[in-house]
């Protein structure tokens, strides 16, 4: 498992480390992708980025006024997020920022931080 450092933990999330199916989060693991958000983490159904919808945020959706930053972390690597993803949920107010599930973990813990209004979306690297 990669190890993530973070400056803050107090009561916030923390990305501590990641790995194939896996990530370990404020000193829990999660053998499934997650949302991750200020001050919980939920299981997220998606197993690749092909699984991700705009009906896969609706969690976000459902906190739009505590986030301002959605990072999405595609798996192995980047990919484009569509407009069909792109579109409802800056509709409230949500940009969303893709990136390889590890760089997402940790710009997340260095948002988070930096008391930004921030979640993640990370996929589970393959095993």
């Amino acid at each position: 498992m990669s190890e993530t450092k973070s400056g803050s933990a107090g009561a916030y999330q923390v990305v501590e480390g990641y790995g194939p199916g896996r990530f370990r989060i404020s000193g829990n693991v999660h053998e499934h992708s997650v949302l991750v958000f200020a001050e919980r983490t939920v299981p997220w159904n998606v197993k690749s980025f092909a699984d991700v919808t705009p009906d896969s945020f609706a969690d976000v959706m459902s906190v739009a006024e505590d986030i301002e930053i959605l990072l999405l972390g595609c798996g192995e690597r980047m990919e484009l997020v569509p407009q069909s993803l792109r579109g409802p949920l800056r509709a409230k107010g949500i940009v969303i920022e893709p990136m390889d599930s590890g760089a997402a973990a940790r710009t997340f813990n260095l948002l988070l931080s930096e008391d930004r209004k921030v979640a993640a979306a990370l996929i589970a690297l393959p095993e």
